[in-house]
Parts: C-alpha cells; sequence; structure tokens
C-alpha cells in the first residue's frame, strides 16, 4: 500500500466519466491512500471483491466516524441515520423498514410513475422544443414519488428540494448552515409525522409508524432520519441518473437503437447503466477498521479509515469483461451501485421503478431524441449530472 496520499475525490463534475486515477488504484498492489478535503487520510478501495469486502465486514464500522472530529469527509457534515449505523442497531432498523418498503407498496407506484413520466412528456410536447430534460422530467419524477410516498403536499415540494440540495453540497456550505437546514427538514418531518398519527393513511410514512418487532417500533428521531435518508437517495440520485441515461445513450447511439427496437428489455437495460455510470463523485461513507484487516493482500490496521469506491468496483476487469464498454444485452445484476451487504439500499426497488419507467418513456415516445446543446454539467454537489439539458425530439 502506498503512503503518500493523493488529493481526493478523483472525478471531474464536466461530465460522467471514471476518472483514469482509479484504474491506476486497481492496478496498485494493496489500497491506495487518500486525502480528501476534510479530515485525515484514509484508504481507498477500488476492486470489486476488495469494495465487497469493505462494505460488507462487520470488522469495519461506520458509525466511529461520527465519533471523530478528523473523520475524512468531502462534505462539512457526516450524515446521520440508517447510512452511517452499524449492527445490531443497522440490523433492527432496516428490519423495521423493510417492513414498510414492501414489493407490494413499491410496485403499487409503478402505474403512477408510468402516468406521469407520459405526462411529463405530454407538456413538454404541447411546449415545443427544446425542452429541459432535467427541469422539466429527471427532477419531476422522483419529487413527486417521494413526496407521494411520504405524504408530502404538492405545494411544500420547492423546500424539500431546498432542504434535499443543501444536504447534498459540497461547496462553501458551513457546517452551521448545513445543521440549520437539517433542522428545518427535521422539523417539517416531524409535523407530518403527527398528521399520519391523526389521520393514517395507506403510504410509507404511516406504513414506517406502524412498522414494530414485538413491542419495539421506530423512535421519532429514527423517524426522522430514515425519512431524510429516503429523499435524499431517492430524489437526487435517481433525478441524476435519468439524465446520464441518456447522455451515455446519446454517445452509444448502437446500444441505444438496440433499446429501443426491444423496450421490454429496459430493466436489463437500466441495470447495465447503473453499472456503466460513475455516478457519486467519490466514495461517499468512511468505514474505520475495528481490528486488524486484510483488504486486497494488505493490512488495514485497527483504527484506519478505509473509503470503498462502488463506481471503480462496478468498472473491474476482475468482474465484468470488457468493463469499459456499455453493452445492453450484459448481465450487470451483480453491480454495486445500490451498495452491498447490510448496506444496500432499501429503495433500490423503488429506484429501479423509476429509472425503467422514465427511460422506456423517452425511448418509445421519442424515436429522435437528441440533443439541443451541449449539457451543463453540475457543480459541487455529491451526485454527478446535468445542470440543464436542453433537447429536441
Amino acid at each position: 500500500m502506498t503512503d503518500s496520499p493523493r488529493p481526493y475525490p478523483f472525478n471531474d463534475f464536466d461530465g460522467i466519466d471514471l476518472a483514469s486515477a482509479y484504474r491506476e488504484a486497481q492496478q496498485t498492489p494493496g489500497l491506495v491512500k487518500v486525502q480528501l478535503p476534510l479530515g485525515e487520510p484514509a484508504w481507498l478501495a477500488t476492486r470489486y471483491e476488495d469494495v465487497r469486502l469493505v462494505l460488507s465486514d462487520r470488522r469495519f464500522s461506520r458509525s466511529i466516524a461520527l465519533t471523530r472530529e478528523d473523520a475524512p469527509r468531502i462534505m462539512p457534515r457526516i450524515a446521520e441515520g440508517i447510512v452511517t449505523m452499524d449492527p445490531p442497531a443497522l440490523t433492527r432498523l432496516r428490519h423495521l423498514a423493510v417492513q414498510a418498503f414492501t414489493p407490494r407498496r413499491v410496485e403499487a407506484l409503478r402505474p403512477h410513475v408510468r402516468s406521469l413520466a407520459h405526462r411529463l412528456i405530454d407538456e413538454m410536447e404541447a411546449k415545443g422544443p427544446p425542452a429541459d430534460l432535467v427541469e422539466h422530467y429527471a427532477l419531476p419524477i422522483p419529487m413527486s414519488v417521494i413526496c407521494e410516498l411520504l405524504g408530502v403536499p404538492l405545494a411544500d415540494q420547492a423546500r424539500f428540494k431546498e432542504w434535499n440540495d443543501s444536504l447534498l453540497s459540497t461547496n462553501t456550505l458551513s457546517a452551521e448552515q448545513v445543521m440549520q437546514n437539517m433542522g428545518e427538514l427535521s422539523r417539517y418531518i416531524l409535523e407530518l409525522v403527527a398528521l399520519r398519527r391523526r389521520e393514517p393513511r395507506d403510504d410509507l410514512m404511516t406504513a414506517l409508524l406502524e412498522a414494530h418487532d414485538v413491542d419495539d417500533r421506530l423512535n421519532e428521531r429514527e423517524l426522522v432520519l430514515l425519512c431524510i435518508a429516503i429523499l435524499v437517495a431517492g430524489y437526487e440520485a435517481t433525478s441524476s441518473q435519468i439524465p446520464n441515461f441518456i447522455v451515455t445513450l446519446l454517445k452509444h447511439p448502437e446500444q441505444l437503437a438496440r433499446l429501443r427496437a426491444n423496450p421490454e428489455r429496459v430493466g436489463d437495460a437500466v441495470e447495465e447503466l447503473l453499472r456503466y455510470i460513475p455516478l457519486a463523485s467519490a466514495a461517499m461513507f468512511c468505514h474505520y477498521a475495528t481490528e486488524d484487516v486484510c483488504v486486497g493482500g494488505a493490512v488495514v490496521r485497527m483504527g484506519e479509515p478505509v473509503f470503498a469506491s462502488v463506481g471503480a468496483a462496478n468498472r473491474d476487469a476482475e468482474k465484468f469483461a470488457a468493463p469499459d464498454e456499455l453493452n445492453l444485452c450484459r448481465d450487470a445484476h451483480a453491480h454495486m451501485a445500490f451498495g452491498h451487504g447490510m448496506h444496500h439500499c432499501i429503495g433500490a426497488a423503488l429506484a429501479r421503478v423509476e429509472l425503467q419507467e422514465a427511460l422506456a418513456a423517452l425511448v418509445v415516445r421519442w424515436p429522435n431524441l437528441r440533443l439541443h446543446e451541449d449539457v451543463r454539467w453540475k457543480a459541487a454537489t455529491f451526485f454527478r449530472g446535468p445542470h440543464t439539458m436542453l433537447v429536441s425530439w
């Protein structure tokens, strides 16, 4: 393992390519040491098997980072809640959350997502080209679904977006500003919780309130943090990936033609696109070794922090043949775009429904979809993707 830390993140914001530094790291024996904008240096795992081990081995702890002032990070504040828990607290919370996030509830949303996607396309067609695929399509779909799940009134969706954007910002927002936004969002969710206690509905919020294991239920703090995790992951990641998918397919016209000829294969296409596109600007979560652990043939000492790059792992030639080629006929289900093991995203099924329906509607409705001008990319945020994307059809 190399001891001289390299500046991290590696990925640029003006696109969604995987930085060449990741390939160099995969070819480096052991792990590479990196220095993030904040905190102490850390090790970085980039190979598929190494990343899977760090994400699933209980000898690595995410929660320790919450107690360390020098924990490495790219954002001013480390996320709390289910994403930074360890077993047994994580196991308990996942068990309760899964009771609410059932396949039935997720699949029941598919007609809503499909109808919304086609309605948004209708609205863009009525106004005529060009249309901003981000503002008028990619952002409204996941926001509508999340608000439908949590029972957020339509009039409050703009406030939800502002809070979400601040929580994922990597710019000059101070930790105090982020905490203020987090406080406002938490108070808002508590108001929703109180409303659902008085007026239960067939939605996720009510199901979370009802989830229990013997006499054990989610307390209000757990409810708030879980709802925030659902908002951040379910909204930002999906709204970024919808235009990312289109940008990628337009760069691979033979693959796009294949999907247009076989739109029923959209499920497989989504899995390959999730594997191929390195969405995050960096590995997000810090894992502290609670004892000496062998990773990639090298030893991570107890107390040392490790990051696991899912984007790099999904491009590991040891796992995926010709990993830098987009192949919609590939069986890509082993990708780790939704994490792995105890940290696998509980909302993965919902994200798949949204991405499948959003992509299928565009492919079927707009056979001549094309960029109207160059994409303007987001900057200083965790998930990469277009800020504006004007298209014609």
